[in-house]
């Protein structure tokens, strides 16, 4: 059994049971890196302090560089007695250049060093997720801008609506994705103040310049206080948060994949390389890959509900509940990369049927508001044309006919206020293109959506 870095006080060893309850190295060993890297900063800072001397920091960065090589190439031996990758990166690099390695720590607490290698590791996490936001908002815009002239039925209640642009609609994801992206920028401008330097709770003892090692950790402040310093995992919270409403949006997204790719709808179809099929029948083509994706929001809101539960009743400053941020945090970061990267992919490869969205389109009554404006630019108020032309709906219903069928004579029959030029109005490419307000559907307004939101993303710096 390992000695403890901190058993000097205590005449029992702690039971096996409780190593193996308390330990995270067998999660928190993928923080091995900037730990080390951190170390390196922290020791160039411990010789400006004047705890080390030029050439034991020599002997400990050497030290720390062969554990790095050593880790990278899966050589490394981490243990379970040693509880977490900090005491194992300690251990290893007092093994490795004897007691000079024990002076690393000077002025260090494990909840500093924590706090400050958890916020590196997020950083750098933060700008991996929005280079796939970023991504995936390309594809969906090759998507729309190869689909152009498609029309789809747009839907309130999942009931036929208006007529849209298909390239319309998944502009509305491309929106949805630009807020992910700020969300996460947002997240990482709060994630990025170093909190190195603050000792256990009260600060450190020694000299250490926190602006100049912040600096050389590549944050572009330090933390305030201390005490918050050292307990605060809000910047957890706000990347499992920011991830929560992505996936949010890509499980709806994902839905409307999934709808389009029913035989019912027709609108889409996947490739063989991202769906699956049925064990029993042969005929299946199953989304998985949407579904799956769908299936993840609900873990990471799951992961955002834990760790929110972990801290809402901690008092200051840090306790031994908060190892529990990491395992909710890694797998909401492995979640949200791996279901934005294979998005992507899957909207690559479908094939859109534009035909089947047309045909959609011409059916269900979807010019009957346009019709009703007609009739309101006849001085006709808004809530009678409502009413005049929901009673032709009915009469359409009746006679099974749509709208774009109807004879002047037989609108006629409904208000004299129809004239010759009401039939121009009735087909879904006149309803689209009457949309000509900023931000609505008509091929002019969603070319200029899409030349805008391809400037964003190439002048976009997150």
């Amino acid at each position: 059994m390992a000695k403890k870095p901190w058993g000097g006080r205590f005449r029992l060893p702690l039971s096996k049971s409780a190593e193996k309850f308390t330990q995270s190295i067998s999660y928190d060993r993928r923080l091995c890196k900037v730990d080390i890297v951190q170390s390196i900063a922290y020791a160039e800072a411990l010789l400006k302090a004047k705890v080390l001397s030029q050439q034991e920091l020599k002997k400990i960065v050497g030290g720390l560089e062969a554990i790095l090589r050593s880790a990278e190439a899966g050589h490394a031996d981490f243990r379970a007695d040693l509880e977490d990758i900090h005491m194992n990166v300690e251990t290893l690099l007092i093994e490795r250049v004897g007691d000079v390695g024990k002076k690393l720590h000077t002025g260090r607490s494990r909840n500093d060093q924590v706090a400050t290698d958890l916020r590196m590791y997020v950083k750098w996490e933060t700008t991996e997720t929005i280079i796939l936001i970023k991504h995936l908002i390309e594809v969906i815009l090759e998507l729309a801008e190869n689909n152009i002239k498609a029309i789809m039925p747009g839907y309130t209640h999942l009931q036929k609506a208006q007529p849209v642009l298909f390239a319309h609609q998944l502009l509305a994801y491309v929106e949805m994705l630009k807020r992910d992206k700020e969300r996460f920028a947002q997240a990482y401008e709060r994630t990025d103040s170093m909190p190195l330097g603050s000792g256990s709770l009260s600060g450190t003892n020694f000299d250490l310049d926190r602006t100049a090692l912040a600096k050389s950790l590549g944050f572009s402040k330090v933390t305030s206080n201390s005490m918050d310093a050292v307990s605060d995992r809000d910047f957890v919270i706000d990347y499992i948060s920011a991830s929560a409403q992505l996936m949010m949006h890509l499980s709806r997204f994902a839905e409307e994949v999934i709808l389009w790719a029913t035989d019912e709808f027709g609108f889409m179809e996947l490739s063989d390389a991202y769906s699956t099929g049925s064990s029993l029948m042969p005929q299946k083509k199953n989304p998985d890959v949407a579904e799956l994706v769908r299936g993840k929001s609900g873990r990471v809101y799951g992961n955002l509900m834990a760790i929110l539960t972990v801290m809402k009743a901690q008092p200051l400053t840090y306790n031994r509940d908060m190892q529990e941020d990491k395992e909710a945090l890694f797998d909401t970061i492995d979640t949200v990369k791996e279901c934005a990267s294979i998005f992507a992919e899957m909207l690559k490869t479908a094939k859109i049927n534009s035909e089947a969205m047309r045909k959609a389109a011409g059916k269900g009554y979807l010019a009957a508001t346009d019709l009703a404006y007609y009739l309101v630019r006849q001085n006709v108020p808004f809530r009678d044309a409502h009413e005049i032309v929901g009673k032709i709906v009915s009469y359409c219903e009746e006679s099974n006919m749509e709208l774009e069928y109807m004879s002047l004579n037989q609108l006629k029959q409904f208000s004299d206020r129809f004239s010759y030029d009401v039939q121009r109005i009735l087909t879904a490419e006149a309803s689209i293109n009457s949309k000509t307000t900023f931000g609505g559907t008509s091929t002019k307004r969603v070319k200029e959506a899409i030349t805008r939101a391809r400037a964003n993303l190439l002048h976009d710096k997150a």
